[in-house]
C-alpha cells in the first residue's frame, strides 16, 4: 500500500522493523525516466511504500536508512533513543586532492624516458 505522508510512512516502517528486524528489509528504487524514488519496507507479509519526486526528500530517506542501521547495530533497546541529526558531508574538490606517492613515482618514470 502506498502511504502519501512521510511521517506516517516513517512511523509504520520503524514499527514494522521493530516487530521483526530479521525479516524486514528496505528497498530503494529510482526510475530515472520518471524522476521518481520509491521506498518499500516489507517483511513479506506487510508492504509499505512511499513514492517521491522531490529532491528535498532525500535527507528524509537518508534519515530512515540511518535509523534502520542504528536499530540493526544496537538492537531494540535503541528504539527509544533519539537519533542525532546527520551533518551535511563536506568533501574536498578533486582538483585540490594531493597525488599519492605511487602516482608521483609513475609521473617521474614517464618523464625520464
Amino acid at each position: 500500500m502506498f502511504i502519501e505522508e512521510w511521517d506516517a510512512f516513517y512511523q509504520q516502517a520503524e514499527a514494522l522493523f521493530l516487530a521483526d528486524p530479521l525479516k524486514t528489509r528496505l528497498v530503494l528504487k529510482y526510475a530515472h525516466s520518471k524522476a521518481k524514488l520509491t521506498l518499500k519496507v516489507t517483511d513479506d507479509r506487510t508492504v509499505l511504500q512511499y513514492r517521491t519526486d522531490q529532491l528535498s526528500d532525500l535527507r528524509k530517506v537518508e534519515q530512515l536508512n540511518n535509523r534502520f542501521f542504528h536499530l540493526t547495530a544496537n538492537g531494540a533497546e535503541a528504539a527509544d533513543e533519539e537519533m542525532p541529526q546527520a551533518e551535511p558531508a563536506t568533501t574536498q574538490s578533486p582538483s585540490r586532492a594531493q597525488p599519492s606517492s605511487s602516482q608521483k613515482s609513475k609521473k617521474a618514470r614517464r618523464t625520464k624516458g
